[in-house]
């Protein structure tokens, strides 16, 4: 087991075989720069660049305001960041010089730490796909005929993306319950999440060139959180013919941290049984180490843990997600996002969703404090946190991905009160 030179305890989730990837500010600084989580501190890794005579490419990748530049520049470059952070942290030789570089995590403000580019958001969880048949199609099958055939998908939009502790704004959109006559205008009433996992795309692909699954980890340089924040009314009233629009854009969150692909690499496992054949662009069934992750996501309200939602469950890999998303000839570029969909298991309380944890409101779920949630009220934090494994017994973290709902602004057209 790899040991640092760093007074770490035990069970700390940002160990040196973690080692995620930020955006940091301090109160006496502006700038924005790259920062490396390590225990309860950040390595400002530009200044520990300089400080140990790091390569002068590698060190202009680091000195940027933000990771688009390293995203860039592939795998190479990203391994050899990588190795040279491990070896500044566990090579004693190094303490003087980078020892100076580390600032306490709690006195840092965090950043979106890369420009996104395009957002793609799934549906990958057999178990959440087939519970929302269930409660919109009763009577019918639960999954529709092209799920087990391929990635279900939509394009997002990538400028509402906003990092943890963004305040969420409920959003406004027309609603119309089944019995009302036509519909009107005003805030969601029924405001959920999606706890989701988030992929980050680094080497880009030009147009016209699909992306195999055996490339899958040349071009994504690591994973995060997401929470794919829904207006379920408005959705349900916009989505027929061409799906999400106004009810999902208005905000998406994503963790300050993004933890590489690399050091994922204890998490990886099968994806569960399949029992139709994918076409062969999607067959992983021959791979050594198909890119099923056994993550562990837990959902908190208000304090209140209401889900333990599995990722392991997942039925498509972001492997098959990423070559499906290309095999079109879309391109890719640095900072482009691509989310898992709402991660759900097959038990009760490991739903990614409040529209499943709730079954659409009619069993609301008990917070701490006494009350009950069949969706979000205003004033709400939801904080999403996950750990995967790691070497050794250890485990590895992502943060908290948090986000409080404000409410709404005044409705488009409605009359100003003048007191």
């Amino acid at each position: 087991m790899t040991v640092t030179w760093l007074d770490l305890p035990d069970d700390t989730l940002f160990g040196v075989h973690n080692l995620p990837y930020g955006v940091f500010t301090t109160a006496d600084d502006g700038r924005r720069r790259i920062g490396v989580a390590i225990g309860d501190q950040v390595l400002d890794a530009a200044a520990a660049a300089r400080a140990t005579g790091l390569d002068a490419r590698l060190t202009e990748l680091l000195a940027a305001p933000g990771l688009n530049p390293l995203l860039a520049a592939g795998r190479t470059a990203w391994t050899s960041v990588r190795a040279a952070l491990t070896d500044w942290l566990t090579d004693p030789g190094h303490r003087a010089a980078v020892a100076p570089c580390l600032l306490p995590r709690a006195g840092v403000v965090l950043h979106l730490p890369f420009e996104v580019g395009d957002y793609v958001d799934f549906y990958a969880s057999e178990h959440h796909a087939a519970n929302l048949g269930r409660l919109f199609r009763p009577g019918s099958e639960p999954l529709t005929p092209n799920w087990k055939h391929q990635p279900i998908g939509y394009h997002g939009r990538s400028g509402s993306v906003v990092v943890s502790g963004t305040p969420v704004v409920r959003p406004n959109g027309q609603r119309k319950a089944p019995a009302d006559a036509v519909p009107d205008l005003g805030p969601s009433r029924r405001l959920d999440i999606e706890a989701e996992v988030g992929f980050v795309v680094g080497a880009p692909a030009p147009l016209g060139t699909p992306v195999p699954l055996a490339d899958f980890a040349d071009h994504v340089f690591g994973v995060c959180l997401l929470n794919d924040w829904s207006a379920r009314d408005i959705q349900a009233w916009e989505y027929v013919p061409l799906g999400p629009f106004l009810g999902k854009s208005f905000a998406t969150s994503v963790s300050a941290w993004v933890v590489p692909l690399d050091a994922l690499a204890h998490a990886r496992t099968a994806p569960p049984a399949r029992d139709t054949e994918p076409l062969p662009y999607l067959d992983d069934r021959g791979d050594a180490e198909p890119w099923g992750l056994d993550l562990s996501l837990e959902v908190r309200i208000n304090g209140t843990l209401v889900s333990r939602p599995p990722f392991a469950a997942m039925y498509w890999t972001a492997a098959q997600q990423l070559a499906h998303m290309t095999v079109n000839g879309a391109g890719l570029r640095a900072g482009d996002l691509f989310a898992s969909g709402t991660v759900s298991g097959p038990e009760r309380g490991t739903e990614g969703a409040l529209i499943e944890l709730t079954w659409n409101g009619e069993r609301p779920v008990k917070l701490a404090d006494g009350s009950v949630r069949s969706f979000l009220e205003d004033g709400d934090e939801v904080v999403i946190t996950a750990t995967a494994p790691g070497p050794d017994g250890t485990r590895i973290g992502f943060g908290e991905l948090a986000g409080r709902v404000l409410p709404a602004p005044p409705v488009p057209g409605a009359p100003v009160s003048r007191g």
